[in-house]
């Protein structure tokens, strides 16, 4: 008979959520490296078959088409400028690599995720400060600031599992005997 609640089963838990929030980084990030034809992309969908999404909000029609012609005009003139979202990507995947540490050994790594968590955070007054200083509309801060708050919810899960895990595993550990 397996043991669902042991500190096997709270490890293997720990890893599946790990695994998925590196997948979700990683997709976040991979999406910074082909800006161009992404926004091409959702500006022609939003004319096409998700019209209906742009007639139910005009807004985030025309920031989108704002965003693709600024982007284009930037990949026309000075294409140095995306590798700045280049950057942003390689971050994300790096990122996503230090969640190794945490994956193979969550109690002694659990700074990584305590780390992530502080990211999560960070978002928020990035997204408050520079929203405006760019002037990207309050609304997009408001989705941008979402990915912090989103993402914090599982970290802060694994961090809790790996808090009992921990505590499982030091109640399990042998006492040294008195020398």
């Amino acid at each position: 008979m397996s043991d669902t609640n042991g500190p096997r089963a709270l490890l293997k838990r720990i890893r599946v959520w790990l695994i998925v929030f590196v997948v979700c980084l990683v997709l976040s990030g991979a999406t910074a490296f082909p800006l161009v034809t992404e926004l091409r992309l959702l500006d022609s969908s939003l004319d096409g078959w998700a019209a209906p999404v742009a007639d139910l909000f005009p807004g985030l029609a025309e920031w989108i088409d704002r965003v693709r012609g600024g982007i284009e005009d930037a990949d026309e003139q000075a294409p140095y400028l995306l590798y700045g979202t280049d950057w942003l990507a390689f971050a994300h995947l790096v990122i996503a690599v230090a969640f190794y540490g945490a994956y193979r050994d969550p109690v002694r790594n659990i700074w990584v995720v305590e780390f992530g968590m502080i990211a999560c955070v960070g978002i928020i007054p990035l997204a408050l400060i520079c929203g405006p200083i760019r002037d990207i509309p309050f609304w997009w801060s408001v989705i941008d600031m979402s990915f912090g708050a989103i993402g914090i919810l599982p970290l802060h899960h694994v961090r809790r599992m790996i808090k009992r895990l921990e505590a499982e595993t030091a109640a399990v550990a042998p006492v040294a005997a008195p020398a």
